[in-house]
């Protein structure tokens, strides 16, 4: 009985002497190749959550905004809704009367009186846009005219545009918009994009449930007296903080001592209710040395590598469970963190969707003449784009208003623009302060008109992990930025009215063009409105020209739908004509709400409002591709998915007829 004790010293003694080696050692890259190799480095499986716990979780699939957002036309000052033609000629000299309309649009007031020439009515910022309304003045640019008591007016001292300070339906977030792509980070900008677009929850990616186990006799947990020999368990903590901060769920399994049943017990345990085992400790070729043992019976494939050059990081031991990772890093602090970075955080990130981490601040050039308001410092939000000649970068500014929930999440970055400037001139040098870190440009810049085809053709080619910046400035916009070489596509519907046909006749040198699809344009009513029933289109647009009952709702200057409306009208310029905003969609809400009566949209946007619709043309949406471009790898990936049958299925799907 007394030679027991020296007995198990003796084996203890005998362990220690045989200083069992590496498996192998082998170089970091290998080590990480064998990695991918074993594990699909792939989201989870997606659950959906309120929004309230959708914070920092990552988009699982494509989400589309339910709503648009502004949801109606809407002031963005306190002021005056009225016709921009009655202020033609307004001065301090010679201002302009209008007569005051018997209502106030304070926010929730639906309006009730329509704005008439030479009348005007108060409306507040946020309130609804009255019909034949097309602009609104602020209250700072009046004054209120009482000479005549029983008609209260106000006289106009400045001249205001079409569209001055209205915000248009759909303008910030159009109804089935692309408004999430999966792989999206959310965060409270997204949150409240949702939020803004008639979402209460949203589906994300499942967060990996990351066991956390600690092993070493001479462990001791934070704030217990320590014994000789005794260290503080500090490696716990470390990975369980880094495991939440890379997207992960840690489960805390504590400490477990050098003893091989119960530590395998635990890793057994582990593996039941985890995607991921961490173990910090017992990777060495010590005596301690238990941990790669319990791996190589734990199941097939098993111990993938134990021992990688790199100092600190050695001891890394890696093994796969039925396609389980089990990660036994080594036990010193630094050496655990270094190799938990290095080789965990990157299939950690991978399976909660999260991408790379990203952080700069970088220097750019400003893609466009901004002007600026003296004596406020302005901050500008853009978006980074590479530079024609691959030199540097170019920022884009968003161009959308404070009363935005878009412009912040979809910037990069932003600059300042001092108080005491006028603006910032095109080609200025910028400091870019990059929002979230992130500093990796898009793989794919497309710059030009938008349309939800385009959505569906993105989102496959996110699927092969390309990251893609859109810009909507519209088709004519795209063009010129296609010529500059500052885009690798762009998009466009242009109509030559001459010749009858879209896009070719626009091609410059240095560019080809690309066929995309075709989309059926036509005029939109609301259903039951005999005026345009049973028309013929072209038909019904001259008629609706010529009678100022009818209130049409016009595109933005450069945009292909308003080339094509200026064709038909041939001059004419009918009521409503100044109301032009920005998107097939703002058109779509503003006839669907009786603010007008008649407009030209997409039959895929007549659809979703519940319009009818009288055939035009079948337009074409195709691409400007700078040849200086072309050959590069982003570039023929998106063509090889514009060419392929899902793309072309998806486009059917949502009433396109690809090329």
């Amino acid at each position: 009985m007394t030679d027991a004790p020296q007995d198990d010293l003796a084996a203890r003694i005998r362990r220690a002497a045989r200083q069992e080696q590496f498996l192998e050692v082998i170089p970091a890259e290998e080590a990480m190749r064998r990695i991918r190799d074993a594990f699909p480095f792939s989201p989870l499986s997606a659950e959906t959550v309120p929004l309230t716990e959708a914070l920092g979780r990552v988009v699982a699939q494509p989400v589309a905004a339910a709503a648009d957002a502004p949801p109606f036309d809407r002031s963005s000052v306190d002021g005056f809704a009225l016709r921009a033609a009655d202020t033609a000629g307004a001065s301090e000299a010679a201002p302009k009367r209008l007569r005051l309309n018997a209502e106030v649009l304070a926010c929730g007031v639906a309006p009730a009186i329509e704005v008439r020439p030479g009348t005007a009515t108060a409306i507040a910022t946020g309130g609804v846009i009255p019909r034949g309304a097309d602009a609104v003045v602020m209250i700072e640019q009046t004054e209120l005219d009482e000479s005549d008591p029983a008609a209260l007016a106000i006289l106009l001292n400045r001249p205001a545009a079409p569209g001055s300070f209205v915000s248009f339906a759909g303008s910030d977030i159009a109804r089935g918009e692309a408004l999430l792509r999966a792989g999206t980070v959310v965060t409270s900008r997204e949150i409240g994009m949702a939020a803004a677009a008639g979402l209460a929850a949203l589906p994300v990616v499942r967060r990996p449930r990351v066991a956390v186990i600690s092993t070493g006799d001479e462990l001791v947990p934070p704030g217990s007296p320590l014994p000789p020999g005794g260290i503080y368990d500090s490696n716990a903590a470390i990975l369980a903080a880094a495991v939440t901060e890379h997207g992960g769920q840690p489960l805390p399994f504590g400490i477990l001592k050098d003893d091989e049943a119960a530590l395998e017990a635990a890793v057994r345990q582990a593996l039941e209710g985890a995607d991921l085992v961490v173990m910090s400790g017992g990777t060495s070729k010590g005596a301690g040395d238990v941990s790669h043992r319990i791996l190589s019976r734990l199941g097939a494939p098993g111990v993938l590598l134990h021992g990688v050059a790199l100092k600190p990081g050695k001891p890394l031991c890696v093994a796969a469970v039925e396609r389980k990772p089990v990660v036994v890093l080594p036990g010193f602090p630094t050496s655990a963190v270094f190799t938990f970075h290095e080789f965990v955080v990157p299939l950690l990130r991978a399976m909660a969707g999260l991408p790379p981490r990203e952080d700069a601040e970088v220097p750019a050039k400003l893609a466009v003449r901004l002007p600026s308001e003296l004596g406020r410092t302005e901050y500008v939000m853009v978006s980074l784009a590479e530079a024609a000649d691959g030199a540097g970068q170019i920022a884009w500014p968003l161009g959308k208003g404070s009363g935005s929930v878009t412009a912040f999440a979809q910037a990069d970055g932003f600059f300042a623009i001092p108080a005491l400037d006028r603006g910032a001139e095109a080609g200025a040098d910028l400091r870019v302060r990059l929002i979230g870190g992130a500093t990796r440009l898009p793989d794919l810049t497309i710059i030009g008109s938008h349309c939800v085809g385009l959505d569906a053709v993105l989102e496959l080619l996110a699927a092969r992990g390309l990251k893609t910046r859109t810009l909507a400035v519209g088709s004519l916009g795209g063009l010129a930025a296609a010529k500059r070489g500052e885009c690798d596509l762009a998009p466009a519907h242009l109509l030559d009215p001459k010749s009858g046909a879209y896009n070719t006749p626009f091609l410059a040198e240095g560019l080809r063009l690309v066929p995309g699809w075709r989309r059926l344009q036509g005029v939109v009513f609301r259903p039951g409105d005999s005026r345009f029933e049973g028309q013929d289109g072209a038909a019904a647009v001259r008629r609706a020209a010529s009678d100022p009952a009818r209130l049409l709702v016009n595109r933005n200057a450069g945009s292909g739908t308003r080339l094509l409306l200026d064709g038909l009208l041939d001059g004419a310029r009918p009521a409503g004509y100044a109301n032009q905003p920005k998107s097939h969609n703002a058109v779509a809400a503003a006839v669907a709400q009786g603010r007008a009566d008649w407009g030209i949209a997409i039959a895929t946007v007549a659809r979703a409002y519940g319009l009818d619709f009288l055939p035009l043309t079948d337009e074409h949406y195709d691409f400007f591709l700078p040849e200086s471009r072309a050959g590069r790898p982003a570039v023929q990936a998106f063509l090889e998915v514009l060419a392929s049958g899902e793309a072309r299925r998806r486009l059917e799907a949502l009433g396109f007829t690809p090329a």
